[in-house]
């Protein structure tokens, strides 16, 4: 949609083949049931990236509200601040357990993991052993369905990227900032929104591309990716209405990388093939409750670090904006499940999800018996592309074939390069891509955009600016972490 929305306005014909009847944004729509709004994972809108600031405002011209930001985590039927606070934190869990975490902590220190490779080894560097177990073990293993160790360090650097224990205790000290302080993202405490959910910038960038000439095609499969001799693309799709066929320059893909590569004619060499097979992705259950508004909770969303439940994380989207919610009574909650296409949470009916969900809240002692009363669910296929030991690997096979075989083929966002990205980086890649296709060569490199896209900002009279990088700039030249 970031593609359609600026080569339209540019004046480049486009087309949009989107898989969902009703919906545009993808993982980014705001799905609506009886007049209370759904956001899918939550998408708070912060860039430390002038444009892509500009370009959200450019979309939804008018309609962003600015919202405080709170989350926490909830454990043993406690509230912790997230980002964690030490003071909050250590105090919480009582002086004896406090102690033990303070010296797991200098332990750490003192004697790091060398060469961490593993989210475990990462954090308990960055963190202490101790902490570990208590705030990050329980919830990330349910969120991927694997343990720590086998989950890669990469997830954890680009997650929580710039963030450690004595930056969040600074930041409870001194929450002030100097002039010219780099903010940590993590830490931010104000953001942006859309008073109706993202989906609402992503059904006016629709409304955008139709009137700058571009065609949007909903509930549209793409099935093949033929390379035509002569150059260019056919790309064939099917729908409600039955097949279609386009002819393109340039195709720009944000699906699943996975199945792309299977989409891609003549068919790409057995190596690659083997090496999407083997990308793997966690999807994604949001049973949404509405519920008499008893103040249980003010934030986003609360982390579940609780064992004797499935769901990881609760959001409130009242506290998301106040007019995601029609009924001033009530608010409605989101509780996330995160699971397998196919296995049990997947598979179970909507009434079931429903009556567990409710359980769940209640057994958390977040609503009393009678609170609950509606219910739906949203199914979110591959919402999560898995860093597990390998995917570096496979993707790099893709991207070198894709590259060298594939002329006119972009991948952007976090399904179509299977990175984990942000909604601002992820609109970055495409914001880049439809640079180099105006321009006619590549002035930048998508794939450098990553948790914080620290390599595109420079000021610019108080702003970030994109510059261009030649495409085999070493990695330290440009500031990468070489491992």
């Amino acid at each position: 949609m970031t593609a359609a929305y600026l080569l339209s306005k540019k004046g480049v014909p486009v087309t949009v083949l989107e898989a969902d009847p009703t919906y545009l944004g993808g993982i980014s729509r705001t799905v609506s049931h009886n007049g209370y709004r759904c956001d899918i994972g939550g998408h708070r809108f912060f860039s430390k990236s002038a444009e892509v600031n500009q370009l959200w405002r450019e979309l939804l011209p008018e309609g962003f509200v600015e919202r405080p930001r709170k989350s926490r985590i909830y454990y043993r039927n406690t509230f912790f601040d997230y980002p964690l606070r030490a003071g909050n934190a250590l105090g919480a869990i009582g002086i004896v357990e406090a102690v033990r975490c303070v010296l797991s902590y200098a332990a750490a220190r003192l004697f790091p993991i060398p060469n961490p490779t593993s989210f475990e080894d990462w954090v308990c560097n960055r963190f202490g052993r101790r902490l570990f177990s208590i705030f990050f073990e329980a919830y990330t293993e349910k969120v991927w369905g694997m343990k720590c160790s086998e989950i890669s360090a990469d997830w954890a650097a680009q997650r929580i990227k710039g963030f450690s224990l004595w930056a969040a205790a600074r930041s409870a000290l001194l929450p002030s900032r100097r002039a010219g302080e780099e903010t940590i993202k993590t830490l931010i405490n104000i953001f942006s929104y859309p008073a109706h959910g993202p989906g609402m910038m992503w059904e006016s960038a629709g409304r955008k591309i139709k009137a700058q000439g571009g065609a949007i095609e909903r509930g549209q499969n793409a099935i093949q990716l033929k390379r035509m001799s002569g150059g260019g693309w056919r790309v064939a799709s099917v729908g409600q209405g039955g097949a279609t066929s386009h002819e393109a320059g340039h195709v720009i893909s944000s699906a699943p990388l996975r199945e792309v590569v299977g989409y891609v004619k003549p068919a790409a060499p057995s190596p690659v093939l083997e090496a999407a097979s083997g990308l793997k992705y966690r999807d994604f259950v949001v049973v949404g409750l509405v519920v008499k508004d008893r103040d249980a909770f003010d934030d986003q969303w609360i982390y579940i670090h609780e064992p004797g439940v499935m769901v990881g994380r609760i959001q409130n989207f009242k506290s998301w904006s106040p007019a995601m919610v029609p009924d001033g009574d009530c608010t409605c909650y989101g509780m996330e499940y995160f699971c397998f296409d196919g296995d049990g949470l997947w598979t179970s009916s909507d009434a079931a999800l429903i009556r567990q969900a409710e359980a769940e809240l209640l057994q958390l002692g977040l609503a009393r018996p009678g609170d609950v009363s509606d219910g739906f669910v949203v199914r979110q296929k591959k919402a999560y592309p898995v860093y597990d030991d390998g995917y570096e690997a496979r993707v790099n096979e893709i991207r070198q074939f894709v590259e060298a075989e594939c002329p006119g083929l972009h991948l952007v966002g976090r399904n179509g390069m299977h990175r984990y990205n942000n909604q601002d980086h992820a609109m970055m890649t495409a914001m880049l891509t439809v640079e180099n296709i105006v321009a006619g060569e590549t002035l930048y490199d998508p794939w450098r955009v990553n948790q914080d896209a620290e390599y595109i900002e420079g000021e610019d009279g108080g702003g970030n600016r994109l510059t261009p990088r030649v495409r085999d700039e070493p990695a330290e030249a440009r500031g990468a972490d070489p491992t």
